[in-house]
């Protein structure tokens, strides 16, 4: 009988190339390899055991798999070293799944160390390449058994004996206290030599001193340290090391709604999500990633930025085709299956405001000036210029007819007042005229055809009736003060009209069985991105103690291990969407780093106060903060 684990059951383990998803049965049910965006060997999470999977826990009764799940489990220290211990009626046994950081070949090890007593153990390996369409020709090479399908080969090495049957490796051993096993799955190329099989000990250490190290340099010291810190390491983990790409999430087509059709592929580098990313990593100190990422924005826009894409592959690639894979049923049946993500050919605007405020928030964090960044920056502006008031798919991507976004449009006078900064701090070589003159017309314009005077708020789009959890940014961003009336009322609307029965907030109103603004039918869960952004609203608009009271809920809704996905249903109670989300762990930084700050200030309504504000002092244009956020559909 297959289980159908939820989806905050998965843990994560990766070595920043790639990343593994291991249930609290001991089941790794997701892997990529060699690269976050290659076709998954063990692709169990959409579908069955039969698709792929490498299951290491205590035998199972009565031929079932996952009749124990684990009695408790952790990250060992500020690491993603996964430790899952077993307490069964003859001993128990505790594994550590882990994947070394590398130059070279990818390895997940996992480590089965007896802790008292004696209990009978099962490792059962079913790689299935190619999502799970793949039978793979499994073999023994010199007392080590290899799987090989056309150009990919994966290697498990182990101490104890191992069989094929049914294209299954199994291996069956008993193991006492004090003593422990070791296996060791490596890919390579299929026509390459076999691949070496390390010093378990030694990649243990490693991996727990890269982990160590890297969380050292994070500045943050407030009272939400532990999940700052364990967010941090999940942004980490979605970075791409060899290129500086940052994946919106390791997996593909979890489902927004569960049996529903909102399944889309995450595993590629949103312009979006990685500048907001970076900005929380920024203002935690992490100045490396940020100066990565600005070589990986220039080699991926290259020199046609009127031609800019909303998305890339992982090192730039551009063909991001969109297909379904049939064969495999969806997690829950939510089916299609998508690989490659249509929306990278969508027009969306609000992304030169994300990527031109990372820039600037970069420099404004002493990340080094690039003349090649300039150039690029100043370019894109140039062609934001001529096309900010055009309709666009906006920033979740919408699958229906272009509209005038409100957030859009609040996005494009971002890109042109962070420009108006560098230009006027010396980073930039621009004519200043123009460019204030362009950031009053776009203000001048939300105010007028985005806002509902009668409602007292800011719509998704000009005209509109409806309502959209993005425009909580607005003083984030600038573009009007926390004090605001219009900002109130917008917090206030977004938090009574778009909120579920348990006062969580959509991101937007969907529509059932009807097709909706987004051009989709069915319904989602609560974005926990939103609901950060609500938490700031409130922290602003000077209602900390709710502010504080929805942060430390929405940390409550974190799995066992700190992780969250891309939304909750509060229904049923469980996480939905592709896991872990960049954007959900981005927020969670975020709104810690606001909470921190407003605490330390005299006055909570000023203290986003963290940029200077420019020149004019008028209300329509004070500046209280270049934190942002947002995504897709």
């Amino acid at each position: 009988m297959n289980r159908l684990p939820r989806i905050e059951q998965y843990g994560l383990i990766g070595d920043t190339q790639t990343s593994a998803h291991v249930c609290d049965d001991g089941s790794i049910d997701w892997l990529c390899l060699p690269r976050f965006d290659s076709p998954a060997v063990f692709a169990g999470l959409l579908g069955t055991q039969k698709h792929g999977s490498w299951q290491i826990s205590p035998a199972p009764s009565a031929g079932r798999r996952g009749s124990e799940k684990v009695a408790e489990r952790q990250y060992r220290g500020d690491s993603l070293v996964l430790e899952s211990v077993w307490r069964t009626p003859t001993g128990s046994v505790r594994v550590l799944d882990f994947m070394p950081p590398r130059d070279g070949t990818p390895q997940v090890i996992r480590i089965a160390e007896g802790l008292s007593g004696e209990v009978d153990m099962v490792s059962a390996m079913r790689p299935r390449p190619g999502y799970g369409s793949v039978s793979p020709w499994i073999h023994e090479v010199g007392g080590r058994m290899v799987a090989e399908a056309g150009a990919d080969a994966v290697w498990l090495d182990t101490c104890v004996p191992q069989v094929e049957k049914d294209g299954v490796v199994v291996s069956a051993f008993a193991i006492s206290a004090g003593q422990s096993v070791v296996f060791v799955l490596s890919w390579c190329p299929s026509h390459a030599p076999a691949p070496d099989v390390p010093d378990p000990e030694a990649a243990l250490a490693e991996t727990l001193a890269f982990w160590q190290d890297w969380t050292q340099e994070c500045t943050y010291d407030g009272p939400y340290r532990e999940a700052v810190v364990r967010s941090s390491i999940t942004l980490k983990a979605m970075t791409y090391g060899p290129s500086g790409g940052i994946v919106a999430a390791p997996t593909t087509s979890l489902p927004e709604d569960i049996g529903g059709d909102r399944n889309w592929d995450y595993r590629f580098t949103w312009l979006r999500d990685a500048a907001t990313t970076l900005a929380a990593l920024l203002g935690t100190g992490y100045r490396q990633e940020a100066q990565a990422w600005r070589r990986w924005l220039l080699r991926a826009v290259a020199g046609d930025p009127e031609n800019l894409q909303i998305m890339y592959g992982i090192t730039g690639e551009r063909d991001l085709r969109e297909r379904e894979l049939p064969w495999l049923p969806g997690y829950e049946g939510s089916a299609p299956v998508r690989v490659g993500n249509g929306a990278a050919d969508q027009l969306q605007l609000d992304v030169y405001g994300e990527v031109i405020d990372t820039l600037y928030l970069a420099h404004q964090s002493g990340v080094a000036h690039c003349a090649d960044a300039a150039v690029l920056h100043q370019r894109l502006i140039e062609h934001l210029a001529e096309r900010w008031q055009e309709p666009d798919e906006g920033i979740w991507e919408i699958r229906g007819a272009r509209r005038h976004f409100v957030h859009s449009k609040v996005m494009a006078w971002v890109a042109v007042d962070r420009t108006i900064r560098l230009a006027e701090a010396g980073a930039l070589d621009m004519d200043l005229a123009p460019l204030v003159e362009l950031r009053a017309a776009i203000h001048r314009e939300v105010c007028d055809k985005g806002f509902d005077p009668v409602r007292n708020t800011f719509t998704q789009s000009y005209g509109s009736t409806e309502l959209d959890a993005a425009t909580l940014l607005i003083p984030r961003t600038g573009f009007l003060p926390p004090d605001d009336p219009r900002v109130i009322g917008t917090v206030d609307a977004v938090r009574h009209e778009l909120s579920t029965d348990d006062g969580l907030v959509y991101r937007y109103p969907t529509c059932g069985e009807d097709v909706g603004v987004d051009g989709l039918t069915g319904d989602e869960g609560a974005f926990f991105l939103c609901n950060f952004w609500l938490v700031d609203g409130l922290a602003l608009t000077g209602r900390p103690d709710e502010a504080c009271a929805l942060f430390e809920r929405l940390l409550a809704l974190r799995n066992d291990l700190g992780l969250l996905a891309e939304e909750y249903d509060p229904g049923q109670q469980r996480q939905l969407g592709n896991f872990p989300q960049a954007f959900s762990h981005m927020g969670l930084i975020q709104s810690a780093l606001l909470l921190q700050q407003m605490a330390a200030q005299s006055s909570p309504r000023h203290a986003a106060l963290a940029v200077p504000a420019p020149r004019s002092t008028s209300r329509s244009t004070r500046q209280p903060t270049a934190d942002l956020t947002p995504q897709h559909a």
